[in-house]
Formats: structure tokens, C-alpha cells, sequence
């Protein structure tokens, strides 16, 4: 099952991502989380040790890879390099594992215009592809809000899109704006997953307002998370309203795309 995690900076894309990783890594499933935020977190949210974290580096920021795989030094602008490189080895070679969960941090590149000519640009989204055709048997992608990495030739390869929202107009709102960008390229498999919620009205808030997205679950709000992030220690094991929340949603989202999810 391959499922991408975007929304609004700020609502939780990375500790949603970090508990479902950490949730079917429980459930014995085969779990590959890419980190593809321009700053890479997911490593602590899943309170990976700092041993561990000094050996990851965005690809995005791997010159000498870069240069070695497409013929072309990073921040070339046009001229002649190798716009599909080998990527087939990267995620084993370059992520780390703990307890279950193999971790790979992608970066990215800023693309403005009609997007970036350039080696890492090229580098990327082989990659992206890469891993969409790969049989991975849980592919979580920590996004940032928007779907720049997905195009049509790869959008039948994402199972579902998880759209993080908080209770807040503003954040249901950039999750319209990623429904229209996701629907332009044919991606219709999009849910609602409301985070740092406090009570039932603002459960209901959500519920009422959506913009015409299916919504998933809760994440009930609880300052253990930050407590999580200050201690260096995984949000999963900290907070187990959370815990709980998450293997519902894991349930639900393997209801809707016909995953066997273990009980």
C-alpha cells in the first residue's frame, strides 16, 4: 500500500506520518517512510537515535551522487545530463531502520515556473517514481502541502492521499486547494484526516465543513506531543489516545483500499 501524507505546514503531516510508520511496523508489515519535506523531521518524530539520524542526508543535497548518477553538477541550469539516472539502489543504500520502520530522507528541490531543468530536479523525481513502481508492502510519503512530486504517470500508483487538516478554516481551505491540484492529475483518492482535536464541537466542525473530502479519523490534541519532540523520544509510545486513534485510521484506510491490515 503506498500512501501519500500532505496538508497546511504546521497541522501534523510528519506526526501522522510517524504514527502510522510506527503502527504497522507493530503489525509485523514491511514499512518504507520517505521523508520528502525541504526540512527533514520525520527522524525524530519516530524518535529515531542520533546515531542512526547522523547517518541520513537528503538526496537532494548528495552532489557528488548527483553528479555521479546524472553527468551533471548540481545547480546546472539547461545543458546535457541524464534526465532518468539510476536510482534503483538508493533506498536501501542510503536509509536507515529502527524498530521496524526503514526511513529514507529525499528533500527536494524549489521549483518555480513550469519546474526546475536541473540534475537534482532530474535525480528526484526518478526517484519518486522509483519508489511509487517499487513492491514495497507499506510506502508512507511525508510530503509537503501540494502534489509536485505526482504526475499522471504515477498518480495510479498512490493508493490514497492523506490530506492533514486542523479544525481551522485556513487549513481546510489549503486542503481544497490540494484537492483541486490532486483532481487536475487524476487523483481522486483523497481523505481528511483531522489532527489537534479537542473536543466534539470541533469535531463536528470538521465534519460539517470539509471540502467535499471523505474524512478518515481524529487525532485528539494533547501537549504530550510536544513533550514527544522536546525528549527525542517517539510520539507513538507517548501518547496513547494517539496510539489508539491511529490503528483506527490504519483500519479504515486498509477498509477503503482493500489492504489486509493485520489485527
Amino acid at each position: 500500500m503506498k500512501v501519500a501524507i500532505t496538508g497546511k505546514g504546521g497541522v501534523g503531516k510528519t506526526t501522522l506520518t510517524a504514527l502510522l510508520a510506527q503502527a504497522y511496523a507493530d503489525m509485523e508489515r514491511q514499512v518504507l517512510a520517505v521523508d520528502a519535506d525541504p526540512s527533514p523531521c520525520l527522524a525524530g518524530a519516530l524518535g529515531f537515535p542520533s546515531e542512526l539520524r547522523a547517518q541520513l542526508k537528503p538526496i537532494a543535497e548528495m552532489d557528488e551522487l548527483i553528479e555521479e548518477r546524472t553527468g551533471a553538477k548540481p545547480g546546472t541550469i539547461g545543458g546535457f545530463f541524464t534526465i532518468n539516472p539510476r536510482v534503483d539502489d538508493i533506498p536501501e543504500r542510503f536509509s536507515v531502520l529502527h524498530r521496524g520502520v526503514r526511513l529514507l530522507e529525499m528533500g527536494s528541490v524549489e521549483l518555480g515556473g513550469s519546474g526546475c531543468i536541473c540534475p537534482e530536479a532530474a535525480m528526484l523525481k526518478t526517484l519518486f517514481t522509483h519508489l511509487l513502481f517499487r513492491k514495497d508492502d507499506i510506502l508512507l510519503l511525508d510530503m509537503y502541502a501540494g502534489v509536485e512530486h505526482l504526475g499522471r504517470a504515477t498518480v495510479d500508483f498512490v493508493d490514497a492521499m492523506l490530506v492533514v487538516v486542523e479544525p481551522t478554516r485556513r487549513s481546510l481551505g489549503t486542503a481544497a486547494q490540494i484537492k483541486k491540484l490532486a483532481n487536475d492529475i487524476g487523483l481522486k483518492r483523497l481523505y481528511l484526516v483531522g489532527n489537534k482535536v479537542r473536543n466534539d464541537d470541533e469535531a463536528k466542525f470538521l465534519e460539517n465543513e470539509t471540502p467535499d473530502i471523505p474524512l478518515l479519523g481524529f487525532l485528539p490534541a494533547d501537549m504530550k506531543v510536544q513533550e514527544a519532540d522536546r525528549l527525542g523520544i517517539p510520539v507513538y509510545d507517548t501518547v496513547e489516545s494517539l496510539k489508539i486513534a491511529t490503528r483506527q485510521i490504519s483500519k479504515s484506510l486498509g477498509e477503503l483500499t482493500n489492504d489486509d491490515v493485520m489485527e
